[in-house]
């Protein structure tokens, strides 16, 4: 009643030209809601996983690129046209280094994009000295940034050669290298390549040395790292996100093999014309029996078949299609009469049959088929012949393949058909532990943001509650605020007892404040008063409110950004890991 009063009061207040203060009064209810909202929306933008801030590596290494605002002092762009084609292609693909415009995970942290898709592009950055591995392991890591996902394409490195005839501007697919290393997909294709290029000792020509097995590449829109590891011990390993995928031997998993084989075929030897390789021959005193019928036929009608109780000997098996019309078209003059198509008699597929029935056949048990003499050992038989192995005249043994040339420069000379990849992070050297470090500088920190990002990205259901019961906080706390601080002063406008015990949730946070806008705007009444309320009294209990509403929404804001914490949390712990790692 006290609530009915008050609202007929402030609508009596508004007739007297107290417009100004209903406002002040309908504004102070609004804002509970907004408030909530509001609350719910900055708490959940806010509670976004703080990014940590890029920093330079500290470890020190024959190559290592974070891409840095001098970059471009290191790094050119080729323009020449691709070697040993048919087609009269350039490289006019572009470059930028920027940071990633999908899933950042590191502010200020910047990568080398290839820009254009359905491009072909190539980029190369010399050594400061050339690499050379020999006795030593050689670690090459890089990151890897599919931001638009990868359909057909290569995202794979290239460690070139170190000769005089290295330039930059003259970059290409006919640049002779040492190494190709990461992934490639197309189609059904998916691997991350590990190519060699070895020299024969003897001839001094270079062959390609493939992975039999490669690894499949991860197609992701967040940060992969790809990791290669060649030994002294002529061992190599790969890795993935810090994971071990392959590893095995130079000498035992490559093909073509790194060393020929010892022996190889005579050219010169040829077969015997008397040679005999058939091993059994038809017995020639075997003779066909004198029962053996070869007319007797496959198949022979089955006698003891019955015709089913529910064939149907009247019914078509096809008739007119009683839904087919004739074209508006159609001449009969011209066209002739014109008949509908036949269609399946519906009313054989509900019986057995439909037509004249007549037995099925069955195998004949008579049948034994053209009579055949039985095989017998061949007593001539001498064998399968193989030409007689001599000595292979280019054998070689090459024991320590991991010896690779010295390599000057590192290039990508790729075509894709998505643009936006991004490469970072790019570790050459011969330290196993720094290659660690710098994973635990820059990957380990970044890919949990990403992932978190990407987990919050995601396309919520489609299927919407039906009532504000059914709503999850989790799902949508924005939404679930709203509709559940509706519920509540709908409620309430009745019964604000009955609202705090049917929305419990709201009554013991945000419903608070709509119980304290009408608790304060009822008193402004006085008790048991149906008298309007002064201007000043609602004023002022409009002020308390929004007070109120402000302090709810910091209360709101504060239970929302608890679950983000956590995961900040875990954050950090990464990140002082990483510094105690790297600390001396």
């Amino acid at each position: 009643m006290r609530f009915n009063a008050l609202v007929a009061a402030l609508a009596s207040s508004a007739a007297l030209a107290r417009a100004d203060v209903a406002d002040d009064a309908g504004e102070a209810v609004s804002s509970a809601s907004s408030a909530a909202s509001s609350a719910v929306e900055s708490a959940t933008s806010s509670s976004a996983i703080k990014k940590p801030t890029f920093t330079p590596a500290s470890i020190k290494a024959p190559f290592l690129e974070q891409f840095t605002d001098d970059w471009d002092s290191r790094w050119q762009a080729s323009h020449a046209k691709k070697a040993n084609t048919d087609d009269d292609w350039s490289y006019v693909g572009t470059w930028a280094v920027e940071e990633p415009s999908v899933l950042k995970g590191i502010e200020g942290d910047k990568g080398l994009v290839l820009k254009d898709k359905a491009a072909h592009h190539a980029i190369s950055a010399k050594f400061p000295k050339a690499i050379n591995n020999k006795g030593k392991t050689l670690v090459v890591q890089y990151e890897v940034k599919l931001q638009n996902g990868l359909e057909c394409g290569g995202a794979y490195m290239k460690l070139l050669q170190d000769n005089k005839a290295l330039h930059a501007e003259e970059f290409s697919n006919a640049s002779p290298y040492i190494i190709m290393f990461g992934p490639d997909k197309c189609g059904a294709t998916n691997k991350v390549h590990f190519i060699f290029r070895h020299k024969n000792p003897k001839t001094g020509e270079y062959e390609e040395k493939h992975l039999q097995t490669p690894p499949l590449a991860r197609i992701t829109k967040t940060t992969s790292l790809y990791t290669l590891i060649v030994s002294p011990d002529q061992q190599y390993e790969i890795k993935i996100d810090g994971e071990s995928l392959r590893n095995g031997s130079l000498l035992e998993d490559f093909s073509p093999a790194v060393n020929p084989e010892k022996e190889i075929d005579d050219p010169k030897d040829e077969k015997p014309s008397d040679w005999v390789e058939e091993a059994k021959i038809p017995d020639p005193k075997a003779t066909k029996p004198e029962d053996w019928d070869e007319d007797a036929p496959y198949t022979v009608i089955d006698e003891e078949a019955t015709k089913p109780d529910d064939w149907l000997d009247d019914e078509p098996t096809m008739i007119p299609d009683p839904e087919a019309e004739k074209p508006e078209d159609w001449d009969d003059e011209e066209d002739g009469d014109w008949v509908p198509p036949q269609v399946p008699n519906p009313k054989c597929s509900e019986a057995s049959g439909c037509g004249k029935w007549e037995p099925p056949t069955k195998m004949n048990p008579e049948y034994k088929g053209k009579w055949t003499a039985p095989l017998i050992d061949n007593p001539a038989y001498k064998g399968v012949w193989a030409p007689r192995k001599i000595a292979n005249p280019d054998y070689f043994e090459d024991k320590t393949p991991a010896n690779f040339e010295p390599m000057g420069a590192i290039g990508f000379e790729l075509w894709t058909m998505q643009n936006d990849l991004l490469f970072d992070n790019i570790y050459i050297g011969h330290s196993v532990e720094d290659a660690e470090k710098l994973k635990a500088e820059t990957f380990d920190l970044k890919l949990p943001v990403e992932k978190a990002q990407e987990e919050a990205e995601k396309p919520k259901p489609e299927d919407k509650p039906k009532s504000p019961l059914d709503l999850n906080f989790l799902d949508d706390p924005v939404t679930y605020v709203r509709e559940k601080f509706d519920l509540f002063v709908t409620i309430a406008r009745r019964d604000p007892i009955e609202a705090i015990r049917f929305v419990p949730e709201v009554a013991g946070g945000i419903g608070v404040l709509a119980v304290t806008v009408i608790a304060l705007l009822v008193g402004a009444l006085g008790a048991g008063s149906s008298a309007a309320p002064s201007k000043d009294q609602v004023k002022d209990a409009a002020q308390k409110a929004k007070d109120s509403a402000a302090d709810t929404k910091d209360k709101v804001a504060e239970s929302v950004s608890s679950g983000a914490e956590k995961v900040q949390s875990e954050v950090n712990k990464r990140t002082t890991r990483s510094q105690d790692k790297t600390s001396p």
